[in-house]
């Protein structure tokens, strides 16, 4: 008699839910452990899937290193509270919300302030393929050349995710990085590579460049298995000590 296979079971709307709230909160804990966002210069979303005009963050000076899932707020297209205690970071609901709007293939985005990002961007200058974890950013990139830093308006927002396009990630003058994921830990995980890619551009003078194709298929190879995610789970399991991602 042949063995039976046993179907995974399909996760429900609420199973989903539950789990970008959980890697949305150890992301928030994940930025805390690499010591940013101490200035509450950060922030985290995690569209909601039922309500897919919502996203998940924390609230308004929430501290990061505490954050749980009932910590988290669900944040209305109209930049309100819906359910959860606490303000809405507004600068993060005018930067996610146009973001979320734009992509529906996206589920997460990340942004804060951090040593090597922000005087990166200050540069304004595109990622070149001279590192490892640079080629994961190749030709999947946007540059957002613009000096209103203090994002104020749902208008500013859409310029960013005008200019953000269809890439990964961007870079925001005189600000700091921006990445997205289809997933929350492919968003955080990728935020911290592109922050490592950015060390490597400011302290190397004069790099010899990988080449386009050879960049092309160490990206290929890097991202088929998720390379954010993989990084995620590799920080958790060094600075949170958790392994929990399903």
């Amino acid at each position: 008699m042949s063995e039976q296979v046993k179907i995974p079971e399909k996760k429900t709307t609420e199973d989903i839910r539950a789990q970008r709230k959980h890697e949305c909160a150890l992301g928030y804990q994940l930025l805390a452990a690499l010591k940013w966002g101490d200035l509450g210069d950060g922030h985290i979303s995690a569209r909601d899937p039922v309500h897919t005009d919502c996203f998940w963050m924390l609230p308004y000076g929430a501290a990061y290193q505490s954050a749980t899932e009932s910590d988290l707020i669900l944040v209305s297209d109209k930049g309100t509270t819906v359910e959860g205690d606490g303000a809405v970071n507004m600068a993060g609901y005018y930067i996610h919300h146009p973001i979320l709007a734009a992509r529906p293939d996206l589920v997460s985005a990340v942004h804060v302030h951090t040593g090597w990002g922000t005087p990166f961007s200050s540069e304004v200058r595109p990622i070149q393929p001279i590192s490892q974890e640079a080629c994961i950013f190749f030709e999947d990139h946007a540059i957002f050349d613009d000096d209103e830093v203090q994002i104020q308006s749902v208008d500013a927002g859409k310029r960013i995710a005008d200019k953000l396009a269809k890439s990964r990630a961007i870079i925001l003058r005189n600000h700091g990085l921006l990445t997205t994921g289809d997933s929350v830990a492919e968003a955080v995980g990728s935020f911290v590579l592109l922050e490592r890619v950015a060390e490597v551009h400011m302290k190397v003078n004069n790099p010899k460049t990988i080449s386009a194709s050879a960049a092309r298929f160490a990206k290929q190879d890097l991202i088929k298995g998720g390379a954010g995610r993989m990084a995620f789970a590799s920080l958790l399991k060094r600075h949170i000590q958790t392994t929990t991602l399903n």
